[in-house]
């Protein structure tokens, strides 16, 4: 009898356990695959995407040429508050809430091929892929502390609900340490022959020697946004940049846009916010020193007769016609940088300048590439010669180290904005103001009005009461942005 049920209940295990596993097995959604098992080479794409698109080419960079007086708001709507500094828009939670999630949306993808990459993964010892994504984490979060400062980081990207702020010197210590496990992930990948990415890559098709020159660039990047912190960093700087050079590195550009049915963001935003406009702070600049850019950057579009607008011009930011016109706002196949040629070449030329070495041929090759730029952005509008570089350097004398942070102003204008947002920053915790800007609104009844960070997103404010305690409520809501800036420059947090 114990052995006839010893018998029975072997049996019933047996076939309860064929059962789930049958079960398992019809109940299988074939077209719908778990997010696990989707190859993560089809999320690099997404991922290279989003990070220039939403983060670098969003309303982050639209919203800080106006602080930085790369571009004109004009027309009732977002920029032309930020152009008249309106507290209500400069300190809102919901300015930046998009991009707030859309970045934290983006990095859940990128985490997700990290940990694709690792063991037992689908794409487990899939090291270029894994390098990638490192990369564009680290470009990604950098993006997000260096605009708002203290953030979300450790315990984000599904660690808890409600994940506290880490401070942005730990955040940097981190990054640093991430883009140099992407580097040497890279470097290994490319010496095993590795090309699992391929066309899925938008950025290089699988080229790892040019993602490994991207890495170094972002490194060379990440070190010179903590000068103020660190006065010993610039020879890690020029040896990162020159490390980036060696690899071949020319830039690191999204160039998908047709202009037809897939305009960059800049021209999207332009054409559906109606307009942005060309700026006097960089317009006066360039025709002080007979640019020849200028023509690209201050373009008599609508035949208004104006060239660009001043500053802060209370009447010309609410006119709904622009004046004066980057022409890149016009095209919409017009690149979009995650970090530019010419960027690297102005970092090595300002290391170099502030370590008294002489800066006089990375000046060249960095305003050269400017040139390039304008003249690839222009589409034809304005037929822009980029041949005429090589006497408009000779015209500007010396490698001074004012000059290079000028011409690198004017150079990122074109759409690098967040980052002459952290260059301005950082020169004033030096003490040094390059870049004189004009807007009147930027202070106003003896308070600053000019924000020293961005606020955070307002999906977090208010469901995180870490970040909504940092935030501030009532009357004090947002308004530490005009008081404390991030630690890279001097703040607390």
């Amino acid at each position: 009898m114990l052995k006839k049920f010893l018998y029975m209940a072997l049996l019933g295990a047996v076939m309860t356990s064929c059962s789930e596993n049958l079960m398992d097995e019809i109940n299988k959604d074939e077209s719908n695959p778990p997010a696990s098992s989707v190859n993560a080479k089809f999320q690099i794409t997404d991922a290279i995407v989003g990070t220039g698109y939403s983060t670098w080419g969003g309303a982050y960079a639209w919203y800080v040429a106006s602080f930085t007086e790369q571009i004109f708001g004009t027309g009732n709507n977002q920029l032309m508050k930020a152009e008249l500094r309106m507290r209500s828009e400069t300190a809102a939670s919901s300015t930046y809430n998009n991009e707030w999630n859309a970045t934290y949306g983006n990095l859940m993808n990128i985490k997700q091929i990290i940990e694709k990459c690792e063991e037992g993964g689908v794409n487990s010892g899939q090291l270029d892929l894994k390098g990638m994504a490192q990369v564009l984490w680290t470009l990604s979060f950098e993006a997000l502390t260096d605009l708002h400062g203290d953030i979300p980081y450790s315990e984000a990207l599904g660690g808890s609900r409600q994940p506290k702020l880490d401070s942005q010197e730990s955040i940097y210590t981190d990054l640093l340490k991430r883009i140099d496990d992407a580097i040497a992930n890279i470097k290994a990948a490319e010496a095993a022959g590795m090309n699992n990415a391929a066309g899925q890559d938008l950025l290089y098709g699988g080229n790892l020697t040019k993602w490994k020159g991207f890495a170094y660039a972002v490194k060379a990047r990440l070190l010179l946004n903590t000068l103020y912190r660190n006065q010993s960093v610039l020879t890690d700087v020029l040896a990162a940049a020159n490390e980036a050079l060696s690899a071949g590195f020319d830039g690191a550009e999204l160039t998908i846009f047709n202009g037809v049915d897939c305009d960059n963001s800049w021209t999207a935003y332009s054409w559906s916010r109606y307009y942005s406009g060309a700026c006097g702070t960089v317009a006066e600049l360039m025709a002080e020193r007979n640019d020849p850019r200028y023509d690209v950057y201050a373009c008599d579009l609508f035949g208004t007769g104006i060239e660009y607008a001043p500053a802060g011009d209370d009447v010309l930011a609410k006119s709904t016609e622009t004046v004066g016109f980057p022409t890149w706002l016009e095209n919409g196949a017009a690149t979009l940088h995650l970090l530019s040629k010419s960027e690297l070449y102005f970092i090595i030329a300002e290391a170099k300048a502030r370590l008294g070495q002489d800066a006089s041929a990375e000046l060249a090759e960095a305003v050269t590439a400017s040139f390039e730029d304008y003249a690839l952005s222009d589409g034809g509008m304005i037929g822009f010669d980029p041949s005429s570089a090589a006497d408009y350097i000779a015209s500007i004398g010396s490698a001074s180290l004012a000059e290079i942070m000028v011409q690198k102003y004017i150079a990122q204008a074109r759409d690098e904005q967040i980052q002459t947002y952290n260059d301005i920053r950082r020169c004033k915790a030096l003490g040094q103001e390059f870049i004189t800007l004009q807007n009147p609104n930027n202070t106003s009844g003896g308070q600053n009005q000019w924000p020293l960070r961005l606020p955070y997103g307002n999906s977090d404010v208010v469901s995180n009461p870490n970040v909504s305690a940092a935030f501030g409520s009532g009357n004090e809501a947002g308004n530490y942005l005009f008081t404390e800036n991030v630690w890279l420059f001097g703040g607390s947090r």
